[in-house]
């Protein structure tokens, strides 16, 4: 569904920065933060994950109860962060969350065939990862304030 400039966003949180009205989700500097600290983190796990090489859920006769936990998991996060995407307004606002919900579809594809049968997936979602955090920086630059000079000490 486009945005309707019409009706009011209700993720604002009714900041008035003529600059940043383009973005709906990551609006100011705050939630910018939070978001590329919320990828560093994935991003850390995803690289943890080449030293721990998934089996999945298709091929074992036992299934471990951690294993569908984290299939549980994957499907609310990729679900979440492809309905963020869905209603980002700007450019670098829905490709940051198209990579996260391309990651985490990576995540849950590996959890489920295993590095076997998708030998690719952990190198995409590390992939993925890294340009989130690329976007998420560009994203958090745009929130950069200026100094002006009358600021700087002599």
């Amino acid at each position: 569904m486009p945005y309707d400039a019409s009706h009011p966003n209700p993720l604002s949180t009714g900041e008035t920065n003529v600059d940043m009205n383009d973005f709906a989700i990551l609006n100011n500097r705050k939630r910018a933060v939070i978001a590329l600290v919320h990828s560093f983190i994935f991003l850390g796990i995803a690289i943890h994950g080449f030293v721990s090489p998934k089996a999945g859920i298709i091929t074992p006769a036992v299934v471990a109860t951690g294993d569908i936990i984290l299939i549980g998991i994957y499907l609310i996060v990729a679900s979440i962060l492809g309905w963020l995407a869905s209603i980002s307004r700007c450019a670098r606002e829905r490709v940051y969350f198209a990579l996260c919900t391309c990651s985490a579809t990576f995540g849950l594809l590996r959890t489920i065939f295993g590095d076997s049968a998708l030998p690719p997936a952990q190198y995409l979602r590390v992939l993925m990862l890294t340009s989130a955090v690329v976007v998420g920086l560009w994203i958090l630059r745009s929130f950069s304030r200026s100094v002006s000079e009358e600021a700087l000490p002599d």
